[in-house]
């Protein structure tokens, strides 16, 4: 009897393995791409609306002592052209990840309903991070033109 339940427990773990493996090999599904998406949207928040807001708000020493002290700051700032495209780029591709045809979950209830998480996790993150590369585009391009169309 009890060879019975460990050869049952191997074989659960071995459907296990092979499910991790599957979802690890897919090409294009990279389990870092979704954090790397939110952190290069983030350095378009960083680079282009936060000092834009500090300044707004009356914080512009702020902004020049982050500028001296983080000398990265200054050239996403002078390159955020280059910052949002790849941002832009690397978020199309994720999209693409997420929502192309042809996706289906394993049969397995226990695959399936991880699967399921793993899927949502992805949408959540894609989209705060597109919200984030809104509002760093938004200030960089478009805030400056509304304002001055408005006469504000």
């Amino acid at each position: 009897m009890d060879q019975c339940h460990a050869h049952q427990y191997k074989k659960v773990v071995h459907v296990q393995d092979v499910g991790a493996r599957m979802f690890e090999k897919r090409s294009g599904e990279n389990p870092y791409l979704k954090w790397l998406t939110l952190f290069v949207a983030s350095g378009t928040l960083v680079c282009c609306a936060l000092p834009i807001l500090l300044v707004t708000l009356g914080f512009g020493a702020v902004v020049a002592s982050l500028n001296y002290n983080i000398p990265g700051l200054i050239f996403l700032a002078e390159h955020k052209i280059w910052t949002l495209t790849m941002a832009a780029l690397i978020l199309m591709f994720l999209a693409w990840v997420i929502w192309r045809p042809n996706q289906h979950c394993p049969a397995e209830p226990e695959l399936a309903s991880l699967c399921k998480k793993s899927k949502r996790l992805n949408k959540r993150i894609f989209w705060i991070s597109s919200m984030i590369w809104f509002i760093g585009f938004f200030t960089s391009y478009l805030l400056l033109p509304l304002r001055n169309l408005l006469n504000l």
